[in-house]
């Protein structure tokens, strides 16, 4: 119950952010349809498919989510500058139950973030005769969650460390990171070499990757993707528990 009411007050702070609509909603619509342009003056004899829709809403839905990081670091490094989590502090939540209260609005902006991304992409594949299949879609979706756990991890992680001068900064290096490493604009696999095996560290890459091969109906890469993503989600997790766990401590003394 604390966390559902702590939840609810964040929630309201978000939606009163007029970027929430900007960059969460707004900015994958827009990335979607200059990538399209893009695509259409590549010659076809390129034979270069990484703009395609059906291949670009994947990555654009990643993409899409590493902003919601952004959202959960400045919400966090707000409340902690402007001294509201310590009067919060008095009260008997627990550090999870704060992490849950961040957790819970956020994670309902990225699904929503996540279905407007792919709502979008079905109406251009639509306008350029472009077949995506109902249920993979979906299921690509239901992969991105994990995704989306993570970036919030990592948010809240950098919210609890930096103040809301330098978290957005920091979080701007993960943005521009995800948008290089994860194969978003770039076929990381022709491409080979050193960078190749730094993509396959991260896991911008695999969250890319899983969402391109569920919608294309693929399976031989899924597992290795899901298993490594879901274990930075598990690490992002615990580690923004344990540094907002950390600051709780020293903020109430």
């Amino acid at each position: 119950m604390r966390t559902a009411v702590f939840s609810k007050r964040n929630l309201k702070e978000l939606l009163r952010d007029p970027l929430s609509y900007i960059f969460c909603l707004g900015f994958p619509i827009v990335m979607l349809l200059i990538m399209t342009i893009i695509n259409k003056s590549i010659p076809p004899e390129a034979n270069m498919t990484v703009f395609r829709i059906d291949n670009l809403s994947g990555g654009i839905a990643v993409f899409g989510l590493s902003f919601v990081m952004l959202f959960a670091a400045l919400l966090l490094s707000q409340d902690r500058t402007g001294a509201f989590l310590t009067r919060l502090y008095a009260s008997p939540m627990k550090a999870h139950e704060f992490i849950g209260g961040y957790y819970l609005p956020i994670v309902l902006l990225a699904v929503l973030q996540s279905l407007v991304t792919f709502t979008a992409s079905f109406i251009i594949a639509a306008a350029e005769k472009v077949e995506m299949n109902v249920g993979r879609t979906f299921l690509a979706l239901l992969s991105l969650i994990p995704t989306a756990v993570m970036f919030i991890g990592f948010g809240l992680l950098f919210g609890s460390i930096f103040n809301s001068n330098a978290a957005p900064g920091i979080c701007s290096i993960i943005i521009s990171a995800a948008g290089i490493l994860g194969g978003i604009w770039m076929d990381v696999e022709s491409i080979g070499g050193g960078l190749q095996k730094v993509c396959l560290a991260l896991p911008f890459y695999h969250s890319v990757r899983a969402a391109r091969s569920i919608m294309a109906g693929a399976s031989d890469k899924l597992g290795t993707d899901l298993l490594i993503v879901g274990a930075y989600t598990l690490a992002a997790l615990l580690l923004s528990i344990a540094a907002f766990r950390k600051n709780m401590k020293s903020d109430s003394k």
